[in-house]
């Protein structure tokens, strides 16, 4: 822009992955369009970076060693967004945002969630007025900080030992608890929701709890509420629950309004959250069950089935009244209701139903691996060509390609008719 004329701000614009490469010329367009509007008051002025997961199968590193450096010289960064299935998650999320956010003290996560006016939502009496909130979350400590390390690997593949350790500071907690308390003052509604998880973690969480009081002390014109991160353990299921800000406004909205709170989303583990009943919706028809526990052990359908969690459908055939016979050996349970000797049925088999056992004759073939906090859960194939899913503890750290022995634990059947 010209002597005299409106401030122009750099933009480092970093497109990234996956639909970063496609969202970021639209807000590219957008962003002008502004500038357009503005009178001459401001502009912008783009460099495009091609740091990224592709970058990294290219050159090895996920952005120039001097990237921050160059980075500094710019009023803001436009990203995109980070990560690629032929470059694992902890690479790309650390070589590239992580090393930005902790390069730059980036400490403050902020997410808005609005409806906006003309998108309709399956909320009753949902307006842009009542669906307006803000999430905010620690960026640089915690998990973020990225303590640990991983040691004594020369025990063996299965006896290494790892450490992540979650870092809270005073400071930390204080700077991101009033960030969020100075935000709701300049909101509509002034409301705080702080969620932790100090029944469990009693050194950081309490930290943080106690800092948050000491705070929200010094804001009495901000309403506060204080919730719990839960998990509970049914039967042998585990349901792990996020009792968040936007979940609990919904509910104040729907109860505000006299009505019974109802919940739609897809996401099973916020129905066994919030729900003091669970229905599942096929077909124009509501299936509905009293508990979580229930729900898992007595779904009405494959769709059910494949709502409340991971797992495979193994064929089979019904030998008797009581029992199954299936490519990985005779499943002792009921058949489905009008099936008789020799009905083809699909045998459903969640990740928990196999366990790993070296002693086994019965093997599958690690295609494929994911952790799940303390487990591992594997995919194997079977002799047959067949798969299933096998949760793991993660000290039992096996290679794909490589051949397992697994057993039956499964203690309740669930199958149903073949189409």
């Amino acid at each position: 822009m010209g002597a005299g004329e409106g401030r122009e701000y750099r933009i480092a614009v970093i497109p990234g992955d996956g639909i970063g490469v496609e969202v970021i010329p639209e807000g590219l367009r957008a962003l002008d369009r502004l500038a357009a509007t503005s009178g001459g008051r401001f502009g912008f002025v783009y460099e495009s970076f091609p740091w990224g997961s592709h970058y990294y199968m290219e050159t090895g590193r996920m952005m120039d060693p001097d990237g921050l450096e160059r980075l500094k010289a710019f009023d803001a960064i436009y990203f995109g967004a980070v990560g690629w299935p032929a470059v694992p998650d902890h690479i790309s999320l650390w070589g590239l945002r992580l090393a930005i956010c902790q390069g730059f003290d980036q400490y403050a996560c902020v997410r808005p969630v609005r409806l906006l006016p003309g998108v309709p939502s399956p909320l009753r009496d949902a307006t842009p007025e009542r669906i307006d909130w803000v999430v905010v979350r620690e960026n640089s400590e915690g998990e973020y900080a990225g303590i640990g390390g991983r040691n004594l690997g020369s025990r063996g593949p299965d006896r290494e030992v790892a450490l992540q350790t979650a870092l809270f500071t005073a400071q930390g907690c204080e700077r991101i608890i009033r960030y969020a308390f100075e935000l709701a003052r300049t909101r509509k509604r002034r409301k705080v929701t702080s969620v932790t998880k100090s029944n469990a973690q009693q050194y950081a969480m309490t930290l943080w709890d106690e800092t948050f009081e000491r705070v929200r002390k010094e804001y009495p014109d901000v309403e506060t509420v204080v919730t719990t991160v839960f998990s509970e353990e049914q039967g042998r299921t585990r349901i792990t629950a996020t009792v968040s800000y936007p979940s609990t406004e919904v509910r104040d909205i729907l109860k505000a309004q006299g009505m019974t709170a109802i919940v739609v989303t897809h996401d099973q583990h916020e129905a066994f959250a919030m729900a003091d009943e669970i229905g599942v919706m096929r077909d124009g028809r509501i299936q509905q069950w009293d508990s979580a526990y229930n729900l898992y052990h007595t779904p009405a359908n494959r769709f059910v089935a494949d709502f409340v969690g991971e797992g495979v459908f193994l064929p089979g055939t019904v030998l008797n009244s009581h029992q199954v016979e299936t490519e990985i050996g005779i499943l002792d349970g009921p058949a489905p209701a009008g099936c008789t000797r020799g009905s083809r049925v699909e045998v459903l088999l969640r990740p928990d139903d196999i366990s790993h056992d070296d002693a086994s004759p019965l093997l599958g073939q690690v295609c494929k691996k994911a952790f799940r906090g303390a487990d591992i859960l594997y995919t194997l194939r079977l002799e047959n060509g067949g798969s299933v899913l096998s949760l793991v503890p993660s000290h039992h750290n096996h290679a794909i390609g490589e051949r397992i022995g697994i057993r039956l634990t499964i203690d309740h059947v669930i199958s149903f008719p073949r189409d």
